[in-house]
């Protein structure tokens, strides 16, 4: 895991809380869908897919209908139930005082993405923040990942990358893309759920992160 000349952070429970937010609105689709509503664990397992392409499978035809119901009652709550993860603002703050570019690469549509940086004050620490339908095809696709980092001169094949999520679908992501996949999240990789491609590397806080990041510089620096 070199010093990276980029970062690509997931958004959803790698930098910010809303799975609170999510599971509500999940759930209010699904009753008004006449489904049965999920249960927290559950819907932490379910929910990694971008809305376009689960939703077709979980409702069939009436899935615009879901869709709709969805969006309205995200729209709704998503601001003000939206709480920074505990360290992110130092990571991101000690991250761009490294000089490491910084990009987002979420599954969350992106106006509400672009909503919540500019609430949170994070968007001028981002090079670009892309969200589901900003590209041709969302995460695990490749094409938001050359999305982010288009202008920025930098390229996976090229340069050190790290794509950083807390979920299979962003090392999946990372993989595909030539990007060194960083686990960010409490829990460590279980054997089962990371059994198609395993993270380079797990880190349980914030604050672990950014000291990785410096120890490579430390050790780049002696090189």
């Amino acid at each position: 895991m070199s010093r990276p000349d980029a970062i690509l952070f997931d958004w959803d429970n790698t930098l910010v809380d809303t799975w609170p937010c999510i599971i509500k609105a999940m759930n209010t689709t699904l009753e008004a869908m006449g489904q049965d509503p999920w249960t927290e664990e559950e819907a932490q397992r379910r929910i990694a897919r971008s809305l376009r392409e689960a939703f077709p499978d979980l409702f069939g035809d009436a899935w615009e209908e879901a869709a709709e119901i969805f969006y309205r009652t995200f729209g709704e709550v998503h601001i003000d139930m939206l709480r920074p993860l505990p360290g992110a603002a130092d990571l991101l703050k000690g991250l761009a005082e490294e000089g490491v570019l910084l990009a987002v690469v979420s599954n969350k549509t992106g106006r509400y993405l672009r909503q919540e940086a500019d609430h949170l004050g994070w968007t001028p620490y981002f090079h670009r923040l892309v969200g589901a339908g900003d590209a041709p095809r969302d995460k695990p696709a490749t094409d938001v990942v050359h999305l982010a980092l288009k202008g920025s001169g930098i390229d996976p094949a090229e340069h050190v990358v790290w794509f950083v999520g807390d979920m299979p679908v962003d090392v999946q992501c990372a993989r595909d893309s030539g990007c060194r996949s960083v686990l960010l999240r409490p829990a460590a990789p279980d054997a089962q759920e990371f059994a198609k491609c395993a993270p380079d590397i797990h880190i349980s806080e914030t604050g672990a992160l950014l000291e990785h990041l410096r120890e490579q510089t430390v050790s780049n620096a002696r090189v």
